[in-house]
């Protein structure tokens, strides 16, 4: 079905849903390169307001990929919730806009209609929404997950610690997820990316993060992000398997590109819950995402890639995870071109995984030969904490030195707290206050030498 719309006296026509979806997209390099992106700014405006009059009811009969090819179409459509979708389901693309604005749309009836809510839906409603839109309605949102401690209160900023090495060196990780620690830092996951990706490093890595977390008996969780089928025989052997990570895109095709299909994540699932690990919840998966990974590996049947991306949500959601998140500048300027549109789409991937009902987290990043900066990546990190992010990832020196990527730091996640009056997770700041490391009544982490803690026998 072809859509159009009359701007200033010129017509322009969109052939499908898809193409319509594409043109209104914010610009972006890697819709530009793929041949996507509209053509002129005023294209673009005329995409908007042929969106903004589509009936939301559209993306449940008319699909971008069809339903036969891909399981991640038959997955969205078949786990549609209509009881939850029927509070919108009269409304247009611009009308939900206006709903999701309104005072109408509290935390509780944003909740309530998740379920609800296609990628599509909210993919599409992103598109016609300025930068402080998505912040308001994301805000209002929460997604409250738990394993041995609780994450996305209000309130509350958690944090990944990322201390990754480049030989996976284990005196090295310790003396980073020390610096992490000492900082308040690693509330939602102490996590390693292996810089050998094998079964046999995997069990080493988590047995010593294990170590450390029990014999001071951190409230947080570990991972070492390794791929899912490997984690799946560390469980097998077993393994200290806190959480299962894997990367996700939007279609099957991708998903097959990074060797794995949805029958491989329910079987990692299913295995990580009988391990029985967690001690307030079973939230036991950790996903990855970014714009641009279906487009990267050819896999995105002609979709947009924010649209893609929106879909690798509802992947996740299927899986109950505790933490989701997109590494937003990681793939490249070739999707990402610069500074605002990596804080575009950051913006956008947090909107629209909240109102799925996901809870979303961000490396907020670039690589370096991206045109942006550590300011970008201030702005960007700012932003999202008034925008209620469920957690931000830290590196130390905010220099990851093993896949060579700029990131944030410990003490720019810190400095975001104290600027925004934002806490760690409940437990791990109780954790932090009783290891002399925080201040409750003054709301501060406080700066301990590492010899004065337990915690400084880590290194020695």
């Amino acid at each position: 079905m072809a859509y159009g719309c009359t701007l200033r006296g010129e017509h322009y026509t969109f052939g499908d849903l898809k193409t319509l979806m594409a043109k209104a997209s914010p610009a972006r390099s890697g819709d530009e390169l793929a041949g996507l992106a509209a053509s002129s700014d005023a294209q673009r405006i005329a995409a908007r307001y042929a969106l903004a009059d589509l009936p939301l009811r559209t993306f449940l009969h008319e699909t971008l990929i069809p339903y036969e090819a891909d399981d991640v179409t038959r997955l969205i459509m078949d786990t549609h919730d209509a009881q939850a979708f029927s509070p919108v389901a009269s409304l247009t693309v611009g009308g939900f806009r206006d709903w999701l604005l309104s005072d109408e749309a509290t935390s509780e009836a944003l909740s309530s209609i998740a379920a609800g809510i296609t990628p599509e839906m909210a993919a599409a409603v992103s598109k016609i929404m300025r930068n402080q839109d998505l912040m308001t309605v994301s805000r209002k949102i929460r997604v409250v997950t738990k394993f041995r401690n609780t994450i996305g209160l209000e309130g509350c900023l958690a944090t990944r610690l990322q201390p990754n090495h480049p030989t996976d060196d284990l005196k090295g990780i310790a003396a980073s997820t020390l610096d992490g620690l000492l900082r308040g830092m690693g509330d939602a996951v102490i996590g390693i990316n292996p810089a050998t990706d094998s079964v046999s490093n995997g069990l080493a890595l988590l047995e010593m993060l294990d170590h450390a977390r029990q014999r001071y008996d951190i409230p947080t969780q570990t991972c070492v992000l390794t791929h899912v089928t490997n984690t799946i025989e560390i469980m097998n052997r077993g393994g200290a398997v806190d959480l299962v990570l894997q990367s996700i895109a939007g279609t099957q095709k991708a998903n097959e590109g990074f060797g794995v299909s949805l029958g491989i994540l329910k079987e990692a699932h299913e295995a990580a819950l009988t391990l029985n690990r967690g001690t307030l919840g079973n939230n036991v998966m950790y996903f990855e995402t970014g714009q641009g990974a279906a487009l990267s590996a050819e896999a995105n049947h002609g979709v947009d890639q924010q649209t893609v991306e929106a879909r690798a949500y509802a992947v996740a959601r299927a899986y109950n995870p505790l933490l989701v998140n997109t590494v937003v500048g990681f793939i490249g300027p070739e999707y990402l071109y610069d500074g605002k549109q990596i804080i575009r789409a950051a913006l956008e991937d947090h909107f629209c995984a909240k109102l799925l009902g996901v809870p979303m987290g961000c490396d907020a990043c670039y690589t370096n030969h991206a045109e942006a900066d550590q300011d970008d990546m201030d702005n960007l990190m700012v932003l999202l904490g008034a925008a209620g992010i469920t957690f931000l990832i830290g590196v130390p020196g905010a220099d990851d030195i093993m896949l060579n990527y700029q990131s944030l730091s410990f003490h720019d996640l810190l400095s975001l707290r104290k600027l925004l009056n934002l806490k760690p997770a409940p437990e791990f700041a109780g954790w932090l206050e009783r290891m002399g490391l925080y201040d409750a009544r003054n709301d501060k982490v406080l700066d301990v030498p590492p010899g004065q803690t337990l915690l400084g026998q880590m290194v020695r």
